[in-house]
């Protein structure tokens, strides 16, 4: 059931996302890869409003039930989100990454405005599920869970929060999935590499701090591409190119205490697991408009 859910995910999520088939694409053509199967997904992400029976503690049940397994908690106080990663039940399985705003750190009037759509789910939804049913948890990932804002609203929240408006209109569906750069074949093995082969098949990346965002202890890895832009068409008939969803890379470098392991034998658990804060607070502005300028 597990596999049927993340299936949906991912197939509505490569319909949204054109760079997605284009960089699979891409990699069979270079000869890095035979198939999509071949590609190990690193994580999936999800973005929520942090408000009364949503966000995390609501979304978590799904993959909790699945028998993954909550992991650190990450803050980002200048984006005024916090976050958790979860650990799979097994390890071909993506790691899962969820965040929250914090509607409450925000202005009056912006509160105001997305307590006006989230104050449509009346119960936690995610009760109503039977989890059992893959079908059921499928179609409430892709389902509105509030009615579709103006432009007006949109654009007041993009001012103040870019992370609320593109929830507002996005709901659960699929942030971005990540290529585990690391287990590819030697040449696009790291991603300063696989880097090089994104650029020079015409994919732009996201440049906030830097291409590649560095854990402090050097063996946490991560870039992105830039959201493409999407047409929305708003509740009142008007119609914008907003942020889409992107794709993340990840390296994770062998712990210091398996250095000694042939390449053969090496496996996730030998690598620099968890997220970090600094990293993913970059990775977040994929979707933001100075990155998206010009896409």
């Amino acid at each position: 059931m597990l596999d049927n859910i993340l299936d949906g995910l991912m197939q509505r999520y490569k319909e949204r996302v054109p760079d997605v088939s284009a960089i699979i694409e891409a990699m069979i053509r270079e000869g890095i890869i035979e198939n999509a199967g071949d590609i190990e997904n690193d994580h999936i992400a999800f973005r929520t409003m942090g408000v009364e029976k949503l966000g995390i503690q609501s979304l978590e049940k799904v993959f909790l039930h699945y028998g993954y397994q909550k992991k650190s908690h990450l803050f980002f106080k200048e984006k005024k989100l916090d976050a958790y990663w979860y650990a799979p039940p097994e390890n071909r399985y993506p790691r899962i990454f969820i965040s929250e705003l914090r509607v409450g750190d925000l202005s009056e009037s912006i509160q105001k405005i997305i307590r006006s759509y989230t104050d449509e789910v009346k119960v936690d939804p995610v009760s109503r599920i039977n989890l059992d049913d893959a079908v059921a948890v499928d179609k409430y990932l892709h389902s509105g869970l509030w009615r579709t804002p103006t432009l007006e609203d949109y654009d007041a929240l993009l001012a103040e929060t870019e992370y609320a408006a593109w929830v507002i209109l996005n709901h659960y569906y699929l942030n971005h999935f990540t290529v585990s750069v690391h287990n590819l074949p030697e040449g696009f093995n790291t991603l300063e590499e696989f880097n090089v082969f994104l650029k020079r098949n015409g994919f732009k990346l996201n440049t906030a701090g830097s291409e590649i965002k560095k854990s402090p202890d050097g063996k946490l890895l991560q870039s992105s591409t830039v959201a493409e832009m999407i047409e929305a068409t708003f509740a009142d008939g008007k119609k914008k190119m907003i942020a889409g969803s992107y794709v993340e890379f990840a390296e994770r470098k062998v712990l210091d205490q398996f250095a000694h392991l042939p390449k053969e034998q090496i496996r996730r658990e030998h690598r620099r697991d968890g997220f970090e804060t600094g990293n993913a607070d970059k990775i977040f502005e994929s979707t933001y408009t100075s990155q998206t300028k010009g896409n």
